[in-house]
Parts: structure tokens; C-alpha cells; sequence
């Protein structure tokens, strides 16, 4: 059975990664989600794709230069569809102590090598303090992030994310001892599903939002989809089961 993870909460439906976006995916039925982070200037952990503000708040300037207690009063409509009141950039905790996910992919993006420790270490300390240290996936395309889990949190699972096949993706999460690998869907053959299927990693592959392609990796056997619209795809994958 493929499982439904929400697209930065529910992307296509509401602005990405803010706490409208995560509670419309809540309230499909969608107990699972996937999100970005970066490390505020005093590092909070700060639920926001970019690396820069701009598209999301229209405001100037790179997350690490604000405190958090500034971004949380950040309004981060500009980030999608469907909101009439602000909504804010959130901070992890929060989203931790207000959504119910049975499972959370955490993306990190690239980061220098002390950068990458800090996040994984703040990571480690947040979802012990929630109690949900089996309940996150920490995921990175960026080898320092996927090595600073290994060395500074090995009791957090991982999972690689590959948008090209430039390497092996099932090579490089092996080597790094991952638990998941998020695939392009673009990537999705198969023969490569089966494979890391075989080496016991769970297959997750993004981002599908078309009806069509959500039944046809359903079918190839993908252990999850990660959608902007997680209420197309209970439509879709669960309703017409």
C-alpha cells in the first residue's frame, strides 16, 4: 500500500511550510508530511524551503541573518494558494507540538560542515524532547548533512534525496547508511524500486500531483508519494482503492 506524505504540508492547497499548510494536510487524513529547514541566526530550527526570504515573505535577505523571534512574525503567504489571514514562518517546535504526523521527513539542505552539525544536533534534541525520535526521517542530497547524522545523531533515521542520477542513488544512501531514499519521480524505474526495495530502503518519490502518474508509481509498488495536493491523492490512491 503507497502511503501519502504532504508536500511541505499541502503546498498545492495552502502557503508551503507555514501551519495552515500543515493542518489542511491533517485534515485530509494525511498523517504524514514533508518539510525544509534552516537554522535561524540564533539556531532555531525555522520551517522554510529557501535559503533567502524573498519568495515566500517578499522580504530581503538570508534566514541565518534574522533571529527567530523575527521570523516567526514573518507573513509567509507569498508561498502559495488559499490563505485570507497571514501565516507566519514557523519554527519546528512549533509544528511539533501542534501536528499530530505519525511520520516527518525533514530536508535539510546543503550546509558547511559545522553548519550541518549544529542542525543535526538540534534536530536530535528536538525530537527527543517530543518524544518522536521514531517518528523522523531526516533527509539531505548534501553529503556533509548525511555525514554529520551519521557521526552526531546515528539513532536518527536518514534518507537521501536524489533529483539527478549523476551517482548511483541507491550507492550513495547505502554509503551513508540511509533508511529512505526520496526519489524524482523522473527517476523512478522499476528496476531501480525494486532494487532499493531489496537493500530494505523505503522508497519515497516526489513530487506527484498528477492523478495519473500518483496510480502508476502506485502500481510499480513506491512505498510512499510526497504531493503538493495530499486531498487529490487520498482521492485518487484510497477512495478509489
Amino acid at each position: 500500500m503507497t502511503v501519502i506524505y504532504g508536500h511541505r504540508g499541502a503546498k498545492g492547497e495552502a502557503p508551503e511550510n507555514t501551519l495552515a499548510s500543515f493542518q489542511q494536510c491533517l485534515a485530509h487524513g494525511v498523517r504524514r508530511c514533508e518539510l525544509d529547514l534552516h537554522l535561524s541566526r540564533d539556531g532555531e530550527l525555522m520551517v522554510i524551503h529557501d535559503p533567502t526570504l524573498k519568495r515566500t515573505t517578499g522580504r530581503r535577505g538570508k534566514v541565518v541573518e534574522h533571529d527567530a523571534a523575527e521570523l516567526v512574525t514573518y507573513d509567509a503567504r507569498k508561498g502559495g494558494p488559499g490563505a485570507v489571514s497571514p501565516c507566519t514562518i514557523p519554527r519546528l517546535e512549533e509544528l511539533f507540538a501542534q501536528c499530530d504526523f505519525e511520520h516527518w521527513q525533514l530536508e535539510v539542505k546543503s550546509a558547511s560542515k559545522v553548519r550541518s552539525a549544529r542542525m543535526v544536533k538540534a534536530i536530535a534534541e528536538l525530537a527527543e524532547r517530543y518524544n518522536l525520535i521514531d517518528k523522523v526521517t531526516v533527509t539531505s542530497s548534501s553529503r556533509e548533512v548525511l555525514s554529520a547524522l551519521q557521526q552526531h545523531a546515528p539513532h536518527l533515521q536518514r534518507g537521501l534525496v536524489a533529483e539527478y542520477a549523476w551517482l548511483d542513488p541507491l550507492k550513495v544512501a547505502q554509503h551513508y547508511g540511509c533508511h529512505l531514499l526520496a526519489l524524482n519521480w523522473t527517476l523512478c524505474t522499476p528496476e531501480r524500486l525494486l532494487k532499493a526495495q531489496k537493500a530494505g530502503l523505503h522508497v519515497s518519490v516526489w513530487t506527484v500531483n498528477e492523478p495519473a502518474l500518483m496510480r502508476r508509481l502506485a502500481d510499480f509498488g513506491v512505498d510512499s508519494i510526497i504531493t503538493d495536493f495530499p486531498g487529490l491523492a487520498v482521492n485518487t490512491l484510497l477512495k478509489t482503492a
